[in-house]
């Protein structure tokens, strides 16, 4: 789902204020009321490439990168790239220092035997960051995604405190679009986003950690997405999976938890044809098997039992790094899992509100 961890906070910070302790009833404040921004609603037609830049009026959004690579010696490695926008105030935004938009951006690197992380921020109007439909290019200071023939082939760079990574990405498959046509509902509620993907992209270039310089290959999913209220008060925060699967299928899931009640599950399945389907909250079953503790004390599950029965679907999804903390201002757990049982694969899980 990647709405994120309380980036509106960071957002805050960056602008200069002292955060305001995120309201108990929701998780980081992304429950909150939005009646001032654009709001999702559904049967409103994606427009590309106009959808792939950023979205004035609208309180938040991203553009995200999860990539499962391996080497020549056939190690796990895993690439996180995320940009995240926030409005202070609804409305067009404005050059200069006057603009209304923060950025912040996320980097992970996940090898064998660690788990890398780095964190930048930025305002808007003066360069720092922003998102250009056409050509796309996604940028916050010297990290970028970029495309060459629209988002059908893209390079992708970041660096950290002894990593870095620079990626080429390339698909031909048509975009996924979550929910009813890009309407992706959270809640049950009335809280949505626009939400769509690129599950399909095969990947080569290198990863780099602590000055080793290592040739990699993989597959790599994109995510978009974008709203001004995501979630309903007492959602307390939400289990997401992307999920390649041997066979050529895809799988996206997520559940949102609430602090009384069941969880809110959904996602979209891809068939081995390519295929879309829509899945409802009864066909998704999630039971967390096994936790790990991290670095700031709290257990985690790390390893997850995924059943789609009306598409013969019964796997284990398990941590390549059960240490694969985020640990920026505001933490959250994002890492690449392994996926065993009816269908072997590799994916990305995130975990947040824990």
């Amino acid at each position: 789902m990647n709405v994120k961890a309380a980036w509106l906070l960071a957002c805050l910070w960056l602008a200069g204020c002292e955060p305001p302790a995120p309201p108990a009833q929701s998780y980081a404040g992304l429950g909150a009321d939005a009646a001032d921004f654009e709001q999702v609603i559904p049967n409103v037609p994606l427009v590309f490439p106009h959808d792939h830049g950023a979205h004035d009026g609208y309180r938040i959004e991203w553009w995200y990168v999860t990539a499962n690579l391996a080497d020549a010696q056939g190690r796990d490695w895993g690439v996180q790239w995320t940009l995240f926008r926030s409005a202070l105030r609804p409305g067009p935004d404005v050059p200069g220092w006057a603009s209304s938009n923060l950025w912040m951006g996320h980097a992970a690197l996940t090898g064998p035997g660690s788990h890398q992380v780095s964190e930048t921020l930025a305002r808007g109007g003066i360069g720092q960051a922003g998102v250009v439909a056409q050509p796309f290019h996604a940028w916050i200071n010297d990290w970028a995604l970029q495309g060459v023939d629209g988002i059908g082939r893209l390079q992708v760079n970041a660096s950290g405190e002894g990593f870095a990574y620079r990626l080429t990405l390339n698909s031909n498959r048509p975009l996924v679009l979550h929910g009813q046509q890009g309407y992706s509902e959270k809640s049950g509620k009335g809280q949505a986003s626009y939400y769509y993907s690129q599950p399909f992209y095969t990947v080569s270039g290198e990863v780099e950690r602590n000055g080793q310089r290592i040739p990699v290959t993989g597959q790599a999913w994109l995510d978009r997405e974008w709203s001004s209220q995501p979630l309903a008060p007492g959602q307390s925060g939400w289990d997401w999976f992307s999920l390649h699967l041997s066979n050529g299928a895809k799988l996206m899931l997520f559940q949102v938890r609430e602090d009384r009640g069941h969880p809110y599950r959904a996602g979209t399945w891809v068939s081995t044809k390519g295929e879309v389907r829509p899945l409802q909250n009864t066909e998704i079953e999630l039971l967390p098997l096994a936790y790990t503790t991290q670095q700031n004390g709290k257990r985690l599950p790390t390893r997850w039992q995924v059943r789609l029965p009306a598409e013969h679907v019964d796997v284990q999804v398990e941590a390549v790094q059960p240490n694969a903390w985020m640990g920026t201002r505001f933490p959250y757990w994002e890492g690449p899992v392994r996926i065993s049982g009816s269908a072997q694969g590799r994916g990305y899980l995130e975990m947040t509100g824990y």
